[in-house]
């Protein structure tokens, strides 16, 4: 295009790993470059990058995210100790995911993006569920141990004054074992409990929070009172008037009515619960590759990413040589919502009416029939076609082309 649609402030890009890195290039050249002067302050967070830094690199694009306001990341490696051998790193590095997360203090937003032929697996879902994940503590930022036989392991808290309250955790007597350290802050739990209203205020859904306080009688509870008292103090009477209504269950009892209800509400859920029940309710919707998320933080700064892995096993085929078909609607969609939200920060019309193009111009290339494996496998349409994950990016930019 010769007149391509101009960007004023930069999205801070985060580079990934294996397939997602692959597609994540892919997307740049056939339906961003063509179209954008794309500006992007980048950051690359592939493995071998953050070896090199000592992981640096990842707090140093969490510092961008709040220097620009908005981010949009690609799929990264968590290493376990398989990865650490196959990518001969000097560490286990933490999750990306979660370091921003914890730099940005934010609640992770996660909902399925839906398509036509694309039948949910629960029959009784007419509209999208949004996950909505506390994004900082539990075991993400955890402290944990091999504890040998014989081990007394206790709970020492410290106060300011240098007092000390130990609490007996468990003495392994009979054999060796292992211990856990989680924690989370009031100021955290706040902020997320906050972003869940609003969001569900903004977006006039119900509001649904699950913990499990009897079992866990302080450590979860708090989160229980602390959502009572701000829904109570804040936002009863806007919900009221809204039409809109929140409400607390235990989370086995949560998912119980997860599953027989109609869809649309915002589920939110504690740091691990929230990871586990998005990639339930994407794969129950049609794919892990077709769902949104979105990073909130207080300070309004917003993170967009897929809410997928890096893809491994198409990544070792790729390295092969072989034919993939990935699929690359949540990755396109990640880079959608972040240049809607610098095009709505920075007044840019035309950047936003190319986000909402871009989007459109996916959701037209699966109700064509034209699809990845993932989704030919379950699509409800008669005339389809499975294609191989270049092919399905070219036949995006040729709708895009014709939406703008």
């Amino acid at each position: 295009m010769s007149d391509k649609i101009k960007m004023h402030l930069p999205i801070v890009e985060m580079d990934g790993d294996e397939m997602t890195r692959i597609i994540w290039a892919k997307v740049k050249e056939l339906l961003l470059h063509p179209f954008l002067e794309l500006k992007t302050e980048y950051y690359d967070l592939g493995l071998p990058e953050r070896e090199r830094t000592g992981d640096r690199i990842t707090m140093d694009a969490a510092e961008a995210i709040k220097q620009y306001g908005v981010g949009v990341k690609c799929a990264t490696i968590t290493p376990n100790e398989e990865r650490v051998t196959e990518y001969n790193l000097s560490e286990m590095y933490k999750s990306p995911n979660g370091s921003i997360r914890a730099i940005l203090d934010g609640t992770v937003f996660r909902a399925p993006i839906t398509a036509p032929g694309i039948t949910p697996y629960i029959p009784t879902w007419k509209r999208p569920i949004t996950i909505a994940r506390h994004a900082y503590g539990d075991i993400y930022k955890n402290t944990e141990s091999p504890a040998v036989q014989g081990t007394k392991a206790e709970l020492l808290l410290t106060a300011a004054d240098g007092s000390e309250t130990r609490i007996p955790i468990h003495i392994f007597e009979k054999s060796g074992g292992i211990v856990q350290g989680i924690h989370n802050t009031d100021s955290s739990i706040t902020s997320f409990a906050r972003a869940c209203f609003s969001y569900a205020l903004d977006t006039k859904q119900d509001l649904w929070f699950n913990a499990k306080d009897t079992i866990s009688k302080i450590y979860d509870r708090r989160f229980r009172d602390i959502f009572e008292e701000i829904f109570r103090r804040e936002y009863k009477d806007s919900f009221a008037e809204t039409g809109i209504t929140y409400a607390y269950t235990l989370i086995d009892d949560a998912i119980a009515r997860v599953i027989r209800s109609e869809g649309g509400f915002v589920w939110a859920c504690k740091n691990y619960d929230g990871d586990v029940m998005s990639d339930m309710v994407a794969t129950a919707f049609g794919s892990l590759a077709m769902m949104t998320s979105v990073l909130v933080s207080p300070q309004g700064y917003f993170e967009y990413e897929a809410a997928h892995g890096t893809v491994q096993r198409h990544y070792y085929k790729y390295q092969k040589g072989e034919q993939t078909s990935t699929n690359s609607v949540a990755t396109i969609f990640a880079w959608s919502g972040a240049l809607r939200k610098r095009a709505q920060t920075d007044a840019l019309p035309r950047l936003e009416n190319f986000a909402g193009a871009l989007e459109s111009a996916v959701l037209r290339t699966i109700a064509d029939g034209v699809m990845t494996g993932d989704l030919y496998e379950i699509s409800t349409l008669l005339n389809k076609q499975k294609v191989d994950t270049e092919t399905f990016l070219l036949e995006v930019a040729q709708r895009l082309e014709r939406f703008l």
